[in-house]
């Protein structure tokens, strides 16, 4: 007998569904994240907020997030976009503020669709858009606001820092990203991802005309 083990279908839930046990409804979903993801200023939750604040941004968040894509956003327009997040406030104590350095890293591909993995290392993205929960004051510290944006076409990457894995804030604003709010990032996505779009595995390409 085959058994299928294609990807899961995942269809976005409300936050409303039961948990049980046995089943006795011990729960509602939406009691799990509150539980597990109050906490929005450590590494993976504002990571993950920051890409849903792209997303949301760019009409790309009406689905549900892949966990292990190539690329963390895919637009209405096929743009490909990488969204790397940092903060100078953390939720542990901390003697100073963090230093501010982004992930640049080129790397393999894993397709969530096949459950294979590329090992050509490289950027697959258009644009890459750097999040920086930009405020200094612990006691007023928000993630759900505070964001300051910088957005920088991949091939500005590729062109200047090849192989380099991490990149300062003050590197970065050095190659001249595009600096905006949460209601600029579509024109600023925009702005970088035209003209620079690479081939991408997951579409098939265009009829001849």
């Amino acid at each position: 007998m085959s058994v299928d083990l294609g990807p899961l279908v995942i269809a976005r839930r409300s936050g409303g569904e039961p948990i049980r046990a046995q089943g006795e409804t011990v729960g509602r979903l939406g009691d799990f994240w509150s539980w597990a993801c109050s906490d929005l200023a450590n590494n993976t939750m504002r990571g993950v907020l920051a890409e849903y604040l792209v997303a949301t941004a760019l009409g790309a968040a009406t689905g549900t997030r892949t966990e292990w894509d190539t690329v963390d956003i895919r637009t209405p327009e096929k743009w490909r976009v990488e969204v790397k997040s940092a903060a100078y406030l953390q939720s542990w104590a901390q003697s100073q503020p963090s230093d501010i350095s982004f992930s640049i890293a080129p790397a393999s591909g894993w397709d969530a669709q096949t459950g294979t993995a590329s090992a050509e290392v490289l950027r697959r993205s258009d644009v890459y858009v750097f999040c920086l929960l930009s405020h200094q004051d612990k006691q007023t510290l928000d993630p759900l606001d505070q964001w300051t944006f910088y957005v920088l076409p991949t091939r500005v990457l590729d062109e200047r820092c090849a192989v380099q894995k991490t990149i300062r804030l003050s590197s970065l604003k050095r190659l001249g990203p595009l600096e905006t709010d949460f209601t600029g990032l579509p024109k600023a996505v925009a702005t970088c991802a035209e003209g620079t779009r690479q081939p991408d595995p997951h579409l098939n390409p265009s009829p001849p005309a």
